[in-house]
């Protein structure tokens, strides 16, 4: 009886992708529709994945040192990156908007210097860093926190460096776990509509490209471009929480 209650709440939740085969009429894939849905394909690509690299690159100090700092300090930290996470999509849009804009002191600044945080790449960029890092550092925090403590203290009592440990040791252990945290960092960045078509309608990914294609050619435009978002977005962390299951059990 279990067993099948939780098939029918699996079919449930996968429901929606029968969508996909839906008699809405031939889907439309003229040069008008797929020149732009092209390009918000190798926007969000390109783009997503320097946002990726930028919390890759500050998000794993940060969650190392959250791992191993005390249990007040680790409060302090979590509950910092969980505002980003819980603030609704919209409202983070329209506060980075007035931040980095000329209402805000960096914004201000910025523009001084011939720099605009609106409608441009480094905006689509800096948009997906504030929506994703929290996702990977705390995700990488309980990465980290799997690892046995046991083996980081023998390889200290070697003589390895804190650093060493850590790359020698801790990395690799944790490598399937920050993986499963970058994973649902890209999916959580390359899917962000709220935010985005705020801060940064222009260039357009996919998400916001999607809504266009809606607006102005109905549903047999946007089915072609909804499947190659599916494509680049689920199987990342799809995979990555399969191999990370199956190594827990293994």
């Amino acid at each position: 009886m279990a067993r099948a209650g939780a098939a029918l709440l699996a079919l449930a939740l996968l429901y929606p992708l029968s969508a996909l085969f839906a008699r809405i009429g031939a889907w439309q894939w003229s040069a008008q529709v797929r020149e732009p849905a092209l390009a918000s394909v190798r926007v969000s690509l390109v783009l997503t994945a320097i946002a990726m690299v930028i919390v890759v690159v500050l998000g794993t100090p940060m969650a190392a040192y959250i791992a191993r700092c005390g249990a007040k300090e680790r409060l302090v930290w979590q509950a910092a990156l969980l505002v980003p996470i819980l603030l609704p999509p919209l409202a983070l849009g329209i506060l980075f908007t007035l931040a980095f804009g000329p209402f805000g002191g960096i914004g201000r600044l910025l523009q001084h210097y011939g720099v605009a945080m609106t409608n441009n790449a480094p905006a689509f960029v800096a948009t997906q860093v504030y929506v994703a890092m929290g996702y990977y550092v705390l995700g990488a925090v309980a990465a980290l926190d799997a690892v046995p403590s046991m083996l980081q203290k023998q390889a200290a009592l070697l003589g390895l460096t804190p650093t060493r440990v850590f790359f020698r040791v801790t990395l690799p252990l944790a490598r399937l776990g920050l993986a499963v945290a970058l994973s649902i960092a890209w999916v959580r960045a390359v899917g962000e509509f709220g935010a985005v078509v705020v801060t940064a309608y222009y260039p357009s990914g996919m998400p916001v490209q999607l809504w266009v294609d809606l607006q102005s050619y109905g549903l047999p435009a946007v089915m072609p471009l909804l499947v190659i978002f599916l494509a680049v977005a689920l199987p990342l962390p799809w995979l990555a929480h399969v191999l990370a299951q199956r190594r827990s059990h293994a």
